[in-house]
């Protein structure tokens, strides 16, 4: 509902809206616009009731006062998906919340408990989203899902807004480092320790289970906060955090209290981090990440699923100044943490292969210093000229390459380095169809690039 609600205006009307008399009563519905006005602009739920004091609507904002408002704008009476709801308002309440990420969640357990006839109504057909833990593996995944199992998983939700629930979980995610992958890991297979974890346990937002680095019962403890969180226990699991961070100091397990004290502050910082849509990672809505790794490890005789993934593409600005775009894609998902831009330094005028050179130099110089692990799979948008450019990058660096591949965009030829002859696969390969993501990705965030500059330009900024 929240993608068609009417745009928020500065004010109020002071008069109702116009058009058919609402059915709870012009006196219910004043009464309700003026307990909006009263509203606090904090974050929180909002919970609008008919003439019998029924909830029929509960709603999340980041403001209450404006949220709530909107609906008391003619424009929302005079759209379809709001109409409706509009003219049966005779009453509204809210439930002030410390977050916007908190408000998603009491938003959730109150459509779940109440079951408003306008939160069903309103879904366009759509199966709710719902975030799902599984309880009967050693390290419990955290996964968004339309689709609920039946068994051995614990589920939160419905929520109104799978944007909201994707930001939430990236805002979560980055403080109880929860993983998200679909491994099926157990404690007791050695093979484990020598598993190569993705980007995600390099930038610190997973713990990495996957090559055990944290033990079964300390992740399960991580798992158990959340849980805390999720179902509304926030002040409660402060304080006994904050009660495990000062054991932890006395018994000089300092590194234990630091990560503690660290995610204390997370969690009652909440509010500032932002609108939970910013957080959000470009999502992957034709192709099943899972079915398109498998299918690259097919087409290009991987040994391995290609977990880590990144694209490189080209672009000038005005036909001079040139800029390179890096993404990269953890599990077959784009990693918005994992995106790089450049600006291109050794290269006159327009040379696509020698600024495809000068960045892949460029990145992967710093990797190999770093001693940072490199991608399974990097592919450059371009064919191949493209390719041996790429290739003569890692030559010049002495440095061993990943697997390197160019993606020809009129033919949507796969070059592959080592290989004479291109490879075309099916136009609805899950394959093709994941690289295709990957390239056009790194094209509207390179183009994005293009925008700032040129807007720096024109402003002088």
């Amino acid at each position: 509902m929240s993608e068609s609600t009417p745009e928020l205006q500065p004010e109020l009307p002071e008069e109702p809206i116009a058009g058919d008399e609402p059915a709870g009563g012009s006196f219910g519905f004043r009464r309700a616009l003026a307990k909006v006005r009263e509203f606090p602009h904090k974050p929180g739920v909002y919970l609008m009731k008919d003439a019998a004091g029924r909830v029929i609507y509960v709603g999340k904002a980041k403001s209450l006062r404006s949220r709530a408002g909107s609906y008391f704008l003619k424009a929302a009476a005079e759209e379809r998906r709001t109409a409706d709801l509009v003219r049966e308002i005779a009453d509204i309440d809210y439930l002030e919340c410390e977050s916007e990420v908190d408000a998603l969640l009491a938003e959730a357990r109150l459509i779940k408990d109440v079951q408003p006839k306008y939160n069903q109504d309103l879904k366009d057909d759509k199966t709710f989203p719902y975030l799902e833990i599984t309880t009967r593996e050693d390290f419990p995944r955290v996964e968004f899902t339309r689709t609920p199992q039946d068994r051995g998983t614990k589920l939160y939700g419905p929520f109104a807004s799978a944007g909201s629930l994707r930001g939430a979980m990236q805002v979560l995610q980055k403080i109880f480092k929860f993983r998200t992958c679909s491994l099926d890991i157990d404690e007791h297979e050695e093979k484990w320790r020598w598993f190569r974890p993705c980007l995600l346990a390099s930038i610190d937002q997973c713990t990495a289970p996957c090559n055990l680095r944290i033990s079964k019962e300390e992740y399960r403890k991580d798992i158990q906060r959340l849980r805390m969180f999720l179902e509304g226990n926030k002040k409660r699991l402060l304080m006994e955090m904050r009660g495990e961070m000062r054991e932890a100091a006395q018994a000089l397990q300092f590194e234990k209290a630091a990560r503690l004290r660290d995610e204390i502050q997370m969690l009652e910082t909440l509010d500032d981090r932002g609108e939970l849509d910013t957080h959000v990672q470009p999502e992957v809505f034709y192709v099943d990440p899972k079915k398109g790794l498998a299918a690259l490890q097919k087409a290009l005789e991987l040994a391995e699923l290609p977990r880590t993934i990144e694209g490189i593409d080209i672009a000038h600005l005005g036909g001079g100044e040139t800029v390179a775009s890096l993404v990269q894609f953890v599990d077959g998902l784009p990693l918005k943490p994992g995106y790089r831009r450049y600006k291109i330094r050794g290269v006159q005028g327009v040379d696509d292969f020698a600024s495809i050179r000068e960045v892949v130099a460029r990145r992967f110089q710093r990797k190999h210093d770093e001693l940072e692990l490199f991608p399974d799979l990097l592919m450059i948008d371009g064919g191949k000229g493209q390719l041996s450019a790429a290739l003569g990058a890692f030559r010049d660096l002495q440095i061993e390459p990943p697997k390197v591949i160019s993606l020809a965009k009129r033919e949507e030829e796969i070059f592959v380095m080592g290989q004479s002859e291109s490879i075309r696969l099916s136009r609805h390969s899950f394959g093709l169809r994941l690289l295709q993501y990957v390239r056009d990705e790194a094209h509207r965030f390179a183009q994005h690039y293009h925008h700032i500059l040129r807007r720096k330009s024109m402003l002088g900024e």
